[in-house]
């Protein structure tokens, strides 16, 4: 049986995030959420969850910050937008003001790892038989970086040090850029061209190309040194 919550309270959920990337002038990417993972808190924020909070802010409205205070604003959101996984964001630190800066220094040294969202629920149930809320709707406010996320795989991952390994490279593919483990292993072997293989001619095998295009270029930069 699930109760639908009519309140909407400011909330702080420290949630997932992987931050894949930091780079010299403060260009951070990775996940700020991640669907269907219970975390601390017993919350699971359910696909399309901010769709509608994005189509009417855009990321831009959306501030970062520093442990969710208002008057600590370290950067800015270039995108965010829902895939598969989760809130996948991309955006820059400000290493021009002095809290920016440090936090740069602390994402390169991993002594700062977390990312959090500030929200307000518009449509969350919670089941009464597991106890966990489930948000089908949330008002997306600011995303920030934080010490300690609620939700455990919400860390970021590290930084650009080198080209990733083998094992990352085909994860990364598999898991984020759409691809089959077949796909991923063909790209690795032989290519994009072995991933494209037989795939239909036509406007539908072009748009799926496409897509690998696209998917391959973002997969390229994880591969600069």
């Amino acid at each position: 049986m699930l109760s639908t919550r009519t309140s909407r309270p400011l909330e702080a959920k420290f949630t997932p995030l992987a931050l894949e990337d930091v780079a010299r002038d403060g260009m951070i990417e990775g996940y700020a959420s991640v669907f269907q993972e219970p975390d601390l808190a017993s919350d699971v924020v359910m696909p399309g969850a901010f769709g509608a909070s994005l189509a009417a802010r855009g990321a831009r409205a959306v501030k970062m910050l520093f442990q969710h205070d208002p008057k600590e604003i370290v950067g800015v959101w270039l995108e965010i937008a829902e895939d598969r996984r989760g809130l996948r964001v991309r955006g820059r630190l400000l290493p021009e003001i002095r809290r920016g800066a440090e936090l740069l220094t602390l994402l390169r040294a991993g002594a700062l790892d977390g990312l959090s969202i500030g929200f307000r629920t518009i449509d969350g149930r919670t089941d009464a038989r597991t106890g966990l809320r489930h948000l089908h709707k949330v008002d997306l406010w600011e995303i920030s970086l934080v010490t300690f996320p609620m939700l455990t795989t919400a860390r970021i991952a590290g930084h650009k040090t080198g080209r990733p390994t083998e094992r990352e490279f085909e994860r990364w593919l598999t898991r984020d850029a759409g691809f089959t483990r077949s796909q991923a292993k063909a790209v690795i072997a032989h290519g994009y061209r072995a991933a494209r293989g037989g795939r239909d001619a036509g406007p539908r095998g072009a748009t799926r190309d496409a897509r690998l295009v696209t998917s391959l270029k973002r997969a390229a930069n994880l591969c600069k040194p």
